[in-house]
């Protein structure tokens, strides 16, 4: 059985860091990402880490903030959340992809995803 696990959200002020993480577990995958959804919007896109060769994406508006990052031996993938802003005030989520695919910023590219973990920013 494939589960993805994460942990790590909670509260924080403006500028303050966060790391999140995602235990996986039941099956090796190609990639995974990392997703998030405010109130009243859709799942974004934020991050994502190809297992392979260990390229790494991000959404414009993380660029310099946030680190994605691996541990192999633990399975686990982790974001680096740092200056963090009232507006990454969102749910997040864990995603793995069994096999390549050029839509990675896209959340219907994903095959299996994690339960979520809230991230909230005060100002």
């Amino acid at each position: 059985q494939v589960q993805l696990v994460e942990s790590g959200g909670g509260l924080v002020q403006a500028g303050g860091s966060l790391r999140l993480s995602c235990v996986a577990s039941g099956r090796t995958f190609y990639a995974m990402g990392w997703f998030r959804q405010a109130p009243g919007k859709e799942r974004e896109f934020v991050a994502y880490f190809d297992w392979n060769f260990g390229g790494t994406s991000y959404t414009e508006s993380v660029k310099g903030r946030f680190t994605i990052s691996r541990d192999s031996a633990k399975n686990t993938v982790y974001l680096q959340m740092n200056k963090l802003k009232p507006e990454d005030t969102a749910v997040y989520y864990c995603a793995a992809v069994r096999y390549f695919t050029p839509s990675y910023y896209s959340s219907g590219a994903y095959d299996y995803w994690g339960q979520g973990t809230q991230v909230a920013v005060s100002s």
